[in-house]
């Protein structure tokens, strides 16, 4: 089980963060979705150890941070490194041992090519590969879909089952809500730095619902049209 109480976070006078609470248990998976500028990077930055906040994330298990696998939006690379060197490196700073990376290549990347040339989507795909290779028991996935082609979407959403079935930890958000529908248990609507919203698997057209009618959208068209 990973809990977070009352976590807080500010950029000097500017609170993104304002007392989340969320509990997620083994072999659940977990989606969060707002619009840009929600808090959602940094909510999961705070969970996985990468930034300081307020409050408190409790996990049962080792040390939190070196049993997660944290998926940015925009995965780095160092320069000059190939695919394969990078899933070395991540194994690596994990002590797995790997005979043979190649043979863990799902996704049919180069790995003989530098990671810093591959597109938007083959570098989500080799990040994503690297944390399984790192056997990790929390996953924490900003945007997986974002970027990728529909085939791989088709496995990224496999990866996930899979991942829940063997009881592994997974929050995740997404752009896509037909992406989220199709493997979350729960779902979080976070705005104002506040989760307003939180439901099972089945009602989640209610959040969907909520955030339509927040949108200017149709209200803006409506007027260029009148006008």
């Amino acid at each position: 089980m990973l809990t977070v109480k009352g976590l807080s976070k500010s950029y000097d006078d500017h609170r993104i963060l304002k007392g989340i609470h969320l509990s997620v248990g083994k072999g659940e998976i977990h989606g969060v979705v707002g619009e840009n500028g929600a808090g959602k990077t940094t909510l999961f930055k705070c969970i996985s150890g990468l930034e300081y906040y307020e409050g408190e994330v409790a996990y049962e298990g080792e040390i939190l941070k070196n049993e997660t696998g944290y998926l940015p939006t925009v995965p780095h690379f160092f320069s000059n490194m190939t695919g394969y060197e990078y899933l070395q490196l991540l194994c690596n700073a994990r002590n797995v041992l790997v005979k043979d990376i190649s043979e863990f290549n799902l996704f049919g990347l180069p790995l003989d090519q530098y990671a810093e040339t591959y597109s938007t989507g083959m570098q989500k795909k080799l990040a994503i590969t690297g944390l399984l290779l790192q056997k990790n028991e929390v996953f924490i996935l900003d945007e997986p879909f974002n970027g990728v082609d529909i085939s791989s979407n088709m496995i990224i959403k496999e990866i996930l089952m899979k991942l829940k079935s063997l009881d592994k930890t997974i929050i995740m958000s997404s752009h896509d809500f037909s992406s989220l529908q199709d493997v979350c248990d729960f779902l979080h609507y976070l705005k104002d730095g506040q989760i307003k919203i939180s439901l099972p698997r089945g009602s989640f057209d209610q959040i969907e619902n909520e955030m339509k009618k927040e949108s200017p959208a149709v209200h803006i068209i409506d007027t260029i049209y009148s006008g």
